[in-house]
């Protein structure tokens, strides 16, 4: 079984040569997915979801660049949740559970980064469905391909096309409204709509 443990995030997270990602790179995709939400939603952030954090190191950006916002990160990893739950507001889950933690509904941002290629398509599916239910703004969902040329941890990694994505998206009823970025399709036609609006 697949260990999420300190050697791992070391080695992927943090090892100059096997790192899939810098803290520059973090924090311009951070970003990215704020301005999105916040054009969309009208307004500055209130809450984030994280799905499969990790060790949340979006956390300390989004404390940054939006002090007041409510951060909750989800992730399996015992060594995660050990470290950094307290400091980063880390609970026990995953994106196939995510329906049982009790979460509200209309979350600003949730964050799915780097997740779905290491989960089962029956588990991926549960997820986005959650997710569709629950975000208020933009579900930032990093979805690799076999078309694309990805570089880093390939153990346990479920091989879908661009077409099989397009599809559970679509089944999941979340409309693509930005790099990576996906809206439930009603919220986005109600919000777009008042801001035409305005």
């Amino acid at each position: 079984m697949k260990a999420y443990d300190r050697a791992y995030f070391e080695r992927w997270y943090r090892h100059p040569e096997d790192r899939v990602s810098t803290r520059d790179s973090l924090d311009r995709k951070v970003r990215m997915a704020l301005s999105v939400t916040e054009f969309l939603i009208g307004r500055q952030i209130r809450s984030v979801l994280d799905v499969g954090c990790g060790e949340a190191p979006w956390q300390p950006v989004l404390k940054r660049l939006r002090p007041e916002a409510y951060y909750v990160g989800v992730d399996s990893s015992d060594y995660a949740i050990e470290r950094f739950g307290k400091s980063r507001n880390i609970v026990h889950g995953t994106l196939g559970k995510l329906s049982t933690l009790g979460f509200d509904r209309g979350i600003d941002l949730i964050v799915c980064a780097d997740v779905l290629q290491y989960v089962d398509t029956r588990n991926v599916e549960r997820g986005l469905r959650t997710i569709r239910r629950l975000v208020g703004g933009v579900a930032y969902i990093e979805a690799f391909t076999t078309e694309d040329a990805m570089e880093g941890d390939h153990a346990d990694w479920h091989e879908r096309t661009a077409a099989e994505y397009r599809r559970l998206f679509r089944r999941a009823r979340l409309t693509q409204c930005g790099p990576y970025c996906f809206a439930n399709a009603d919220e986005l036609n109600a919000t777009t709509f008042e801001l035409l609006s305005a």
